[in-house]
């Protein structure tokens, strides 16, 4: 295994189970509001034209009635699209793919929709060390006020697994990173960086 050029794992919340449910009651909600839009979208094309035609309202009350027809649907669908927004906040897991000289985090959505966020090139890793270790802090305050990113579900590292960071240099800036995983990992990473780059305390 030590040997192997590819290593995958995964950080998942802690609370899975219930993040599931949170996900599916706004997803839900969020496909009922969408109904809801489809259906007066399909009324509308009686009720505008049937509006606009109307010889009995002024000119304003026209407008008046349609705008807020309008205004309503688009109130509507808007909750809709919220509703998709936020559930996409909930049960959210990242993967850790290693590949020889590369490490690839991907965020996944309830376990099905997967986005790719960075591939971090190994050989452009400054410092890898343990989260709660001195040599953390102090690479956190050498980043003049910029937080590190975590890559975690969690707050606090689940059984077996432990959370470490990475700080990293681009072309452009350094970026500190927290990531969730087992020791092979980390061991993996600092083989292929080199141990001049661990930070042990």
């Amino acid at each position: 295994m030590a040997n192997a050029a590819l290593y995958e794992e995964s950080a998942v919340s802690a609370n899975e189970a219930s993040e599931r449910r949170r996900y599916t009651v706004f997803h839900v909600i969020g496909i009922i509001f969408f109904v809801i839009t489809g259906v007066l979208l399909f009324f509308s094309l009686s009720y505008v034209p049937s509006m606009i035609w109307a010889d009995e309202l002024t000119t304003f009350e026209r407008a008046f009635t349609i705008v807020t027809w309008v205004l309503g649907i688009v109130l509507v669908a808007a909750v809709g699209v919220i509703c998709f927004l936020i559930k996409r906040r909930f049960n959210v897991s990242y993967d850790y793919t290693y590949v020889e000289d590369e490490l690839r985090i991907t965020k996944v959505f309830n376990g099905k929709s997967r986005k790719l966020l960075l591939i971090i090139k190994i050989d452009q890793l400054l410092k890898i060390g343990f989260y709660e270790s001195e040599s953390y802090s102090r690479t956190l305050a050498g980043q003049r006020g910029k937080k590190a990113v975590f890559l975690t579900p969690n707050k606090h590292p689940c059984e077996e697994k432990e959370f470490i960071y990475l700080l990293y240099s681009s072309t452009i800036e350094k970026t500190l990173y927290v990531l969730e995983c087992r020791r092979v990992m980390l061991e993996f990473l600092v083989r292929a960086a080199g141990r001049n780059k661990f930070e042990a305390k």
